[in-house]
Parts: C-alpha cells; structure tokens; sequence
C-alpha cells in the first residue's frame, strides 16, 4: 500500500503515542509463527536477509532499504525464501488517545522505502539497546530515540523521492540535448560538464531511466535518424552518416547492421526500392 509521507508526518506530529515494545527476531525454523498480528502496531526494520509476510492478504518482503508498518491483529501469513538467513527489529507502538486512534494509520499496512542508511539502522540498534535496560532514564530514552528513527525514516524516504524525480529531471534535460543537437561531435564528458556532473553519475541516470548509459543512447538515437533519413532522401549512405554525426561510414554500415540486421545499403534496397 502506498503512503503519502506528509501525511503519516502530520499525523505522528498530532498524534501522542508511547512504544510498547522493541523486539528483535532473526530466522530460526525450530519457531512457529503468529497467525495474526499482536494487538499493537508497528514498524518493522530490517536488518538482513530477506522474508515475505502477508498483513491481512497483502504481500511485503521485509529486505534493508525497506520499513513495513503492519496494523493491530492482522492477519498474518509468512513465506521464508530457501535457507536464507534474515533478521529485523520490531518496535510497536500504542495510540494516547481513543478518538485519535480510530482515525490514525495504526490500523492500516504500509511499506516505506528508505533506501540504504547506516544512520538509520544504527538509531534502529540503539533504540533496541536501550529498551532492554533498566530504569526511568532508559524509559525515557526509548521515546525520544523512537521519534528520532521514525524522524530519520521519513527523511529518508523524502530525499530518496526526491532524488528519483531529480534524476528525471536530469535525464530529460540531457536527452532532450541529445534529440536535438545529436549530429555535432558530442561525448560523454561534454555532455556531463555541461550539467555540472561526472560522468558515473550520468552513466548512472541514463542506466536508470533509460536502461543503457549515454553512450548507447546517443549512438541508438543517431542510428534511428538515419534510419530515417534512408527512407527520405537520395543522399548516399557515407552523407547520411556524416550527417547524423558519426564521421566513419565503415563504423556507420558496421552500428547500422548490428542494430537492424543489414547494412544501410542492403535496407534502402529492401524496403525503399522494393516497396512491395
């Protein structure tokens, strides 16, 4: 289930709430499982591994990078994945107020991506840590570090959307740059000092938006222009590749033939000459 962040923000900022416990499992095939969720809710961290639980028939694998909320008294089924070792923290939580708790995500499944972050997980340990000592102080401390790691998820998970569309944004920008000047004597290092990036991190925006890094897409995008180009003019193959930017025709003829299966030559003959 997706979760609109400011909202579970605002909520927990208006909502007074107190843990009722942090637990710790790890994978252990001697220990059955619950059939239904205890009778408060809460967020599950993962450490390692990974495992698959079902809230009320709604799959979430619980893996690092990843937080689950998961409601009171859920149904709950579990999938283990081989002989894998897994292991994540618990930490549920109690709603202050009745009139509040009818109307709050505490009866609601949730997954958060935060994205890998030590920061978080080591909050996470000291959190666990400080519930299993003793005294008010520990008490205390428990509550304020609870707030500081549901801080840090919802930072987390904010600047990691905020990181997707920004990526977006780049790569539109670039690949914009590219359909449109594609037949000067562009390069990758050109291209990712004109953004004010290097090129890892635009080999890595291209990879994750377009599935290829920018290299291929700029040479894919060159070809399919002359692919087109071979459909609408008489010009010979060796201008038509000088055109879309790649001055040797023999490395042109050699792209051509890998991406479409026959030469330049061979292509204008089979589907311009003989239409039919």
């Amino acid at each position: 289930m997706k979760i609109d962040v400011n909202q579970l923000a605002e909520h927990f900022a208006h909502t007074p709430f107190q843990v009722e416990g942090v637990y710790r499992y790890a994978r252990n095939p001697g220990v059955p499982y619950a059939d239904y969720t205890d009778s408060f809710p809460g967020f599950v961290f993962p450490l390692t591994g990974k495992i698959q639980f079902q809230f009320n028939g709604t799959p979430y694998i619980f893996s690092p990078g990843k937080v689950v909320h998961g409601g009171a008294k859920m149904k709950l089924d579990q999938k283990m994945f081989g002989i894998t070792n897994w292991e994540y923290i618990l930490v549920q939580y109690r709603i202050c107020n009745s009139e509040l708790e009818e109307s709050s995500f505490s009866h609601q499944h949730f997954e958060l991506s935060t994205g890998q972050s030590p920061r978080l997980i080591e909050l996470i340990m000291r959190l666990w840590h400080v519930y299993n000592q003793r005294g008010g102080i520990s008490m205390f401390q428990t509550e304020m570090l609870f707030r500081e790691v549901l801080n840090e998820t919802l930072l987390c998970v904010v600047n990691r959307e905020d990181s997707c569309e920004t990526t977006h944004i780049l790569f539109e920008r670039v690949s914009n740059y590219i359909h449109e000047y594609f037949y000067q004597s562009l390069t990758i290092a050109s291209l990712a000092e004109q953004n004010n990036i290097n090129r890892n991190r635009l080999s890595y925006v291209f990879r994750r938006h377009a599935g290829m890094g920018p290299a291929e897409y700029l040479l894919k995008y060159r070809i399919n222009m002359a692919q087109e180009m071979l459909f609408t003019s008489d010009a010979p193959v060796q201008q038509i590749a000088q055109t879309v930017g790649i001055a040797d025709p023999f490395y042109f003829s050699r792209v051509f033939k890998k991406q479409f299966g026959i030469s330049p030559t061979e292509y204008r003959d089979t589907f311009i000459n003989n239409p039919c």
